[in-house]
């Protein structure tokens, strides 16, 4: 097997070597980057402008916690467990953030640059904003709830729209739940979470009305198409993962992306010290930016212009021609149809769709956004915008709509309308198909359960619980300003904080720990303080035996009464004791005590107490119920008992 897996090394040109190697004079190690090459083939995630120092370091972390040595073995076994491209995501792509992480950069965002970004923009224009890198999802709340104190929640409802976006599929899931535990709401005030986020069981959720204005979607940075018109851009450290050339592009992108005037909101770690032509900064020490006047080349092919209108007479009159049969074609079609034009106004709205969803001709040059089919029976705001963004069909099985006591069931098209020949660009259109499927769909039900039925009687039906993973790791901390444009100190920066917080997340878990037990022995100490009061303050002499008869209590009253002290006694065997009490005589009534887990006695004993002087003791012989098998005698003397 060995051999076999050395001659597959072999024909692919490659040599199994220790990872750590280090190649001469800087070059970049060739194992590494034909594993970084598979993982872009195999995986399509393309990490080949990642920092070496950082991405080299992380993949030999994960190669250490499965006990691969090279390279060659990591590929290998990337190719026969498709788990381990998870892990492997997982470790390289560290999902480090909080609601509102950097209080004093958000801080001066929402006190400086906000108010100036918000009275640049028409007040009855839409604000866009961008986080990129949004891992799972609490920078992108945190931007809908900034936005929501300083517009007012129902205008930020109507105006603001989130594009929320990151390379994680798994960040990506835990984000559009929108749920997290009370742990990781932490920095937010009593107030702002009671606000902003509802109680469900163990968790909290994001409120449904801002959470629609929230798109979260997959997108990489360095490879796809940048999401334009943004009035914000936040991408929190992420580029300090990049190489110089990596992080050269997505400024170009980025760039392009805002508007002349808007924001750029960086992370600590990073900074623009060669793009001052491009953006000048608001607050250096905060991370925040503003994109200069001056326009950009777009990063991919613009979307091509739309025919100017030439001529009034003849071009008029066959657009109205045109537009005439499109109206009729468009009434004929099967189904239920409704065209949106690319800002989402409504501008055809066939005869299936006005009789089966109650709408009119006056709807035609509404906002879609503002007509009830566009969240029932399905939420199609999103996917619209994912459409268009993606540029690909988007299509919902079955979606349920609910008439009177009647369940309808529809198949949802959503087809983005491209400008034709001229380049790919944006769409110009969007096609929104509804079939009725509602007779197919009870027919499909009926048939799998009656073949569920046929099958097996006693075959459960399976449910599937969705996981949800409540151990984000929350690691906060705060490093020193490193100012300086070279990369390596960029490099080291990242290390330090990286160390920082896994540092303060254990010292947080050790001081929780310490005071559990603190607050476990305050207890123990009064709980036992208390027993020793309680038995202490009896004045008849109480004496506690275990199961095997050796004394485990000696009270104040038992040291009067016969001289010896707790020290003497303590796990001695009782019946083995010499002072004043004929002790055998108690082995009887211990026994019939023990026996029936009653009370016996009392009995009376002729006794000598410490001073010398003859008594008749009193003995109760009671069960102890803290240990099983134990007794608890109580002796007295008889003269003191009748006396009192």
């Amino acid at each position: 097997m060995r051999a076999a897996e050395q001659g597959h090394r072999r024909e692919r040109g490659q040599e199994t070597r220790p990872a750590r190697e280090q190649q001469p004079d800087g070059l970049p190690d060739p194992g590494l980057e034909d594993l970084l090459a598979f993982i872009r083939d195999a995986r399509g995630f393309d990490f080949t402008g990642y920092k070496r120092s950082t991405l080299g370091r992380r993949i030999r972390k994960r190669m250490g916690d499965v006990a691969v040595q090279g390279y060659a073995d990591y590929r290998d076994l990337l190719e026969t467990d498709a788990d381990e491209f998870r892990a492997l995501f997982n470790t390289i792509l560290i999902n480090v953030t909080s609601v509102f992480r950097d209080p004093d950069a958000w801080g001066l965002l929402q006190r400086e640059a906000l108010p100036e970004l918000l009275g640049s923009v028409d007040p009855s224009s839409e604000i866009r904003v961008w986080s990129a890198g949004c891992s799972s999802g609490e920078e992108a709340y945190s931007l809908a709830m900034m936005f929501a104190e300083a517009l007012g929640v129902e205008e930020c409802v109507n105006r603001v729209k989130i594009y929320a976006t990151d390379v994680d599929e798994e960040a990506l899931r835990d984000a559009r739940s929108g749920q997290y535990p009370a742990r990781s709401l932490e920095p937010l005030s009593r107030e702002l979470r009671d606000k902003y986020f509802e109680r469900n069981g163990t968790q909290y959720a994001f409120r449904t009305d801002l959470r629609r204005r929230v798109i979260f979607g997959r997108h990489d940075i360095t490879r796809d198409a940048p999401i334009s018109r943004l009035d914000l851009l936040v991408c929190r450290n992420t580029l300090m993962y990049f190489n110089v050339e990596a992080q050269a592009q997505i400024l170009d992108r980025f760039h392009f992306a805002l508007r002349e005037g808007g924001c750029l909101f960086l992370g600590k770690a990073e900074m623009l010290l060669n793009d001052t032509d491009r953006f000048e900064a608001i607050s250096i020490r905060q991370r925040v930016f503003r994109r200069r006047p001056g326009g950009s080349a777009p990063p991919y092919p613009a979307t091509p212009p739309l025919k100017s209108r030439v001529g009034v007479g003849l071009e008029r009159q066959q657009a109205t021609q045109t537009g005439q049969l499109r109206d009729l074609v468009l009434d004929a079609t099967p189904g239920a149809s409704i065209a949106l034009d690319g800002n989402g106004i409504v501008v055809l709205i066939n005869h299936g769709a006005r009789s089966q969803f109650g709408l009119t001709p006056n709807d035609v040059g509404r906002p879609f956004q503002d007509l009830e089919i566009s969240y029932r029976p399905a939420e199609l705001r999103s996917l619209i915008d994912q459409a268009v963004y993606e540029r690909r069909s988007m299509h919902v099985r079955g979606a349920e709509r609910r008439l009177g006591n009647d369940l309808q069931y529809f198949d949802i098209g959503i087809q983005p309308i491209m400008g034709g020949p001229g380049g790919p660009g944006l769409p110009i259109a969007i096609n929104v198909t509804f079939m009725d499927v509602t007779q197919s769909t009870r027919l499909k039900a009926e048939v799998k359960r009656v073949r569920e039925d046929l099958e097996t009687a006693y075959e459960e039906l399976q449910s599937t619980n969705e996981e949800l993973e409540t151990t984000n790791e929350e690691l906060q901390s705060s490093i020193e300003e490193l100012e300086t444009t070279n990369e390596e100190l960029q490099s080291t920066n990242e290390e330090l904080e990286t160390t920082n917080e896994e540092l303060q997340s254990g010292n947080e878990e050790l001081e929780t720990m310490n005071d559990e037990m603190r607050l476990r022995t305050t207890d123990l100490d009064e709980a036992h303080a208390f027993l020793e009061g309680v038995v202490s303050s009896i004045a008849a002499g109480v004496v506690v035996l275990s199961a095997d008869m050796r004394t485990k209590n000696w009270n104040r009253g038992a040291v009067d009464l016969w001289g010896l002290r707790p020290d003497e006694v303590l796990d001695e065997p009782f019946f083995a004791l010499d002072f004043g009490l004929p002790t055998d005589r108690l082995r009887d009534v211990i026994q019939q005590c023990v026996a029936s887990g009653k009370r016996a006695g009392p009995v009376v004993i002729p006794a000598v107490n410490r001073i010398g002087r003859k008594i008749d003791c009193s003995v109760i012989c009671s069960p102890f119920d803290g240990h099983n098998g134990g007794v608890v005698l109580l002796m007295e003397d008889v003269a003191d008992s009748g006396g009192s």
